[in-house]
């Protein structure tokens, strides 16, 4: 480290290393060389296995502690200074009560290793729409896949010494050595906190190496702190994708879209068009950073460098795109080993391969479970991904065309429908959910809900969350993007799925962009706008006229029994949640009741 660095930085590292204690420090500087230096390190260890380099060159494959596999909600916190502000869909403590806490738990947690100090940048160094923090932790897991997810290095400690903000960012395994002790692969404590201060813009978690809950720039930063970020200075922290879709004539559109895990998010970002001169590149698979710019439309951004996706179920089949994305120049967790020094999950081949190591380093047993921890990950660059545009990592991000919801619905949501307005849009937003399946814990059937596919990540109330939504759609005016819901996994009534999906998807996006350049009208339904008959080529996709009418059937009754469920789910956030939205749910049933009647007049007039 060569950059000369403000008081507050060096006293804030100092102070934290004296409560730590560890045995050494590192600056991360972001160089290959110290990177290399730190992968041989931990293979040397045993904390990871390099992968045969003929079949999966420069990769590593590394395997958790069994209790520590995933992002710990319960053990999630926004501590607010007033619990109101945290809102009915987060946990919260007060901050000063967990701080003292977690500080005892924090003394002399590193002992034994060394603490690394991550400087990094979410989105280009230095760009307008860039934010920067500083991760400490004793995790070289940890600090390996940050330099695969952000910008790490000194270029962030240059933009800390011109004076820009940063968030701290303080991590700890919490297991620290005694002398002599041998250190394990994966160390993990009982005890776990992943802690977000607000108003202080602060992260602190504690006793997990899971990325979720130890990478803190991805969903800690990106999301939690960065929605408070963006609240309070007029833009738009989101769990979305992004896409840039190419028209046969070169046009560009942008679209970003959120999708709750289990919708299809990473297949869509990754998605191959199959209507021949219509292209769609990757800007994103899981975060988008939205601002408005210069000339008043929305900007947006893919703020991580990288991609952390679940390995079961990617395959040539599902995601060929993300499959020769991880090629090589990869971190695999959790994952299982072949005998010649691949990686295997399920859902990559249809037949499991010969003598297996399953994610627990045992001979794989079939009958005691899968291969591959359900939540199996791997962690790769972005600008490795085949699909992804060259200009993924402008500064000055795209413009954004379309913002689509997106959830897993059985029944009640048609394949797409284009909101009236933003108003209506946010409240599609809002109402977001998905139906659990009989593999699902809970009723069949019963609708979990996820606002924006923000509920585990916005840093305060979710009403506040709407109402930011609905003023920053205000001031944008004629230039706000259009807003659509689309549903993939609607479903007959023998239970087998309508539409195709994956490529087919592509005929979907082909009419949400019609829409947008007014090519093609729209039929005016109790849910939204919704394709005319054969502006979709739903027969060169499959489907016949009969499961095409079926993908669009609303059932009126069945509608007004879900919005009394939305409506005892709006309820939950009290006097705060905004007029705008319960104007919208009231426009909903006004809507269902009038196309009810309309339908109970058509009978009568049938039967006379």
């Amino acid at each position: 480290m060569t950059t000369t660095l403000p008081r507050t930085l060096e006293a804030w590292v100092e102070e934290q290393t004296e409560l730590l204690q560890p045995d050494g420090i590192v600056w991360v500087d972001g160089s290959r060389a110290q990177l290399n230096g730190l992968l041989r390190a931990m293979v040397d260890s045993g904390q990871l296995t390099q992968l045969n380099p003929e079949h999966r060159p420069y990769s590593f494959l590394a395997r958790s502690d069994p209790d520590d596999v995933a992002r710990v909600e319960s053990r999630t916190f926004v501590c607010s200074k007033n619990e109101a502000d945290a809102g009915p869909t987060n946990n919260w403590r007060e901050p000063t009560e967990l701080k003292a806490e977690m500080t005892e738990l924090f003394r002399g947690a590193m002992r034994g290793r060394t603490l690394y100090v991550v400087p990094f940048s979410m989105g280009p160094v230095g760009g307008p729409l860039s934010r920067i923090g500083v991760q400490l932790t004793d995790s070289p897991y940890v600090v390996a896949s940050m330099s695969i997810m952000t910008r790490v290095g000194d270029d962030v400690l240059s933009r800390i010494a011109a004076g820009d903000s940063w968030v701290p960012a303080l991590h700890s395994v919490g297991a620290p050595l005694e002398p002599g002790q041998q250190d394990v692969a994966w160390p993990s404590n009982p005890t776990k906190y992943i802690a977000h201060f607000p108003e202080s813009r602060e992260i602190w978690s504690f006793g997990s190496a899971y990325g979720g809950n130890a990478i803190l720039a991805k969903k800690s930063f990106a999301l939690r702190i960065a929605s408070v970020m963006a609240r309070d200075e007029g833009w738009l922290a989101e769990h979305m994708l992004l896409i840039r879709v190419t028209d046969p004539g070169g046009r560009r559109f942008h679209i970003a879209a959120a999708f709750p895990s289990a919708c299809g998010k990473t297949n869509f970002a990754m998605l191959r068009s199959t209507i021949p001169g219509w292209t769609v590149e990757t800007l994103g698979d899981d975060i988008t950073w939205i601002a408005r710019g210069d000339d008043g439309r929305l900007r947006a951004i893919n703020p991580e460098a990288g991609f952390f996706g679940v390995a079961p179920g990617t395959g040539p089949a599902t995601n060929p795109t993300a499959v020769d994305t991880i090629w090589g120049n990869t971190i695999f967790t959790n994952v299982a080993l072949r005998e010649d020094g691949d990686v295997w999950w399920e859902g990559l081949t249809d037949t499991a391969p010969k003598g297996l190591t399953d994610w627990q380093g045992r001979p794989w047993n079939p009958a005691a479970g899968p291969a591959a921890h359900p939540n199996a990950r791997f962690t790769v660059p972005a600008s490795q991904c085949p699909s992804i545009a060259p200009d993924w990592d402008d500064p000055a991000g795209v413009p954004l065309d379309a913002i689509l919801f997106g959830g897993r619905r059985a029944s009640n949501v048609p394949l797409v429908a284009q909101a009236r307005d933003w108003q209506h849009g946010v409240f599609l937003g809002a109402t977001i959910a998905s139906e659990r399946t009989a593999a699902a814990e809970g009723t069949v059937g019963e609708l979990r809900r996820d606002p924006f596919a923000m509920l585990p990540f916005c840093g305060y109330n979710m009403a506040d969350y709407f109402g930011h939504w609905l003023e920053l759609g205000e001031s944008l005016g004629a230039e706000a993007p259009a807003i659509f819901q689309v549903n993939w996994f609607r479903k007959g009534s023998d239970g087998s799925f309508l539409w195709p999906g994956f490529g087919e998807n592509g005929r979907v996006l082909t009419w949400i962009i019609q829409r947008i350049t007014g090519e093609i009208g729209a039929a005016d339904t109790p849910v939204g706008l919704v394709p005319t008959p054969n502006t979709i080529d739903h027969l060169a996709a499959g489907v016949s006229a009969r499961d095409w009418e079926a993908l669009f059937d609303l059932d009126v009754n069945s509608l007004l029994d879900e919005a009394d469920d939305t409506e005892r789910f709006l309820d939950g956030f009290g006097e705060r949640l905004p007029a705008e939205v319960r104007a919208q749910l009231a426009d909903l049933r006004r809507r269902l009741e009038t196309r009810l009647g309309v339908e109970a007049a058509s009978l009568q007039r049938a039967v006379a």
